[in-house]
C-alpha cells in the first residue's frame, strides 16, 4: 500500500492551529523528482531520496519535523545545526588535547621549577568557573559575527578553557611512568629526553588520554549549545542547536508540537549518551 499525505490548512491563525484536508491526497515515494540541488556540493541533480509524487507538477514538500514560525523546515535546520556543533566540539577537543598533552607532558617530565610554574597556571585555569569565563571571553567580541568567524571564536574559547584538565591528567600519567624500567633503560642508553617523552612514555598513556578526550566531547557540545541558547553563540538566521531550543520557551508551540520543538534537545541527549556508552565499552577505559 502506497503511503499518502494530506495538506494542512490553517484553522485558527491566532492560536496557530492546523487541520488536515483529507479531500486531497498525495502519494509518497522514494527517488522522486523535485527541486534542483547540488549533490555533495559537486553535481546538480533533482533526484530526492523520498518525496511526494504528483502529476500536476504542484506538490507539497514533506517536513518531517514541521516548520518553525518563519516557515523554515526544522529537520533541515537540525541537520545543519548538528553539523556545526559537531565540527566545533571535535575541533575544540582536538586543539585542547594537543595543548593540554604538550603542557602536561613537559610538566611531568621536566624539573620541579618548570612543573611548579606550569601546574600553577593549570590550577588557576581549573579554579575559574568555565561557563562564566566563556561568557566573559565571548562578550569581548561583537555579538553578531559571520558563521565562519563565530566558529573560529568558539573553537578558540573552547581550546583556551579545556586544556587544563587534559594537562593535569597527562602530568599525573607521565609522573607515574617516568621511573619505570623501560624509561630508566632508555635514559641509560643515552636517548634524548624529547624522544623518551614522545616515543616511550606518550604511547603508553594514550589509552587513558583517549578516554578523557571522549568525555570532553559532550562537555564542549553542551557549552556551544548553552552559548547559542543564551544568544551569544551562533546567531540567527544560521541554525544552531541552542538557538533552535529557544522555541521551547513558547508554551503554545511546546504544547502543540513537543517532539518537533524538543528535537534539538533529543539530538544532544542521544549524542551525549552515545559518547558515554562508547567511553565505557572501549577496552582502554
Amino acid at each position: 500500500m502506497t503511503p499518502i499525505i494530506h495538506p494542512r490548512r490553517v484553522e485558527d491563525p491566532l492560536r496557530r492551529t492546523y487541520t488536515e484536508d483529507t479531500s486531497v491526497a498525495f502519494p509518497v515515494g522514494f527517488f522522486v523528482r523535485g527541486y534542483s540541488y547540488k549533490l555533495l556540493g559537486i553535481g546538480e541533480t533533482d533526484l530526492h531520496l523520498f518525496g511526494v509524487r504528483s502529476t500536476s507538477g504542484i506538490a507539497p514538500r514533506i517536513n518531517l519535523l514541521g516548520t518553525d514560525q518563519l516557515g523554515r523546515d526544522r529537520f533541515s535546520r537540525l541537520l545543519y545545526a548538528v553539523r556545526f556543533s559537531l565540527i566545533i566540539a571535535l575541533s575544540g577537543v582536538l586543539v585542547a588535547c594537543l595543548v593540554g598533552i604538550s603542557i602536561g607532558g613537559v610538566s611531568g617530565y621536566a624539573g620541579r621549577l618548570v612543573d611548579t610554574f606550569l601546574m600553577g597556571a593549570t590550577d588557576a585555569m581549573l579554579a575559574l568557573p568555565t561557563l562564566i569565563l566563556i561568557l566573559g571571553v565571548r562578550a569581548a567580541f561583537p555579538l553578531e559575527l559571520p558563521m565562519t568567524r563565530a566558529a573560529l571564536l568558539l573553537l578558540l574559547i573552547f581550546a583556551l578553557t579545556g586544556w587544563a584538565e587534559m594537562a593535569r591528567l597527562t602530568r599525573g600519567l607521565v609522573l607515574s611512568l617516568r621511573k619505570r624500567e623501560f624509561v630508566v633503560a632508555a635514559v641509560a642508553l643515552g636517548v634524548s629526553q624529547t624522544r623518551i617523552l614522545f616515543r616511550h612514555i606518550l604511547p603508553n598513556i594514550l589509552p587513558s588520554l583517549r578516554t578523557r578526550a571522549l568525555l570532553l566531547l559532550p562537555a564542549f557540545l553542551l557549552a556551544e549549545v548553552a552559548l547559542s541558547y543564551l544568544g551569544v553563540g551562533l546567531q540567527e538566521p544560521e541554525p544552531s542547536l541552542g538557538n533552535m531550543l529557544t522555541a521551547a520557551s513558547d508554551l503554545d508551540q511546546l504544547r502543540s508540537q513537543p517532539f518537533s520543538v524538543l528535537s534539538p534537545a533529543l539530538a544532544v541527549l542521544f549524542f551525549t549518551l552515545g559518547i558515554r556508552l562508547i567511553g565505557r565499552s572501549e577496552p582502554w577505559s
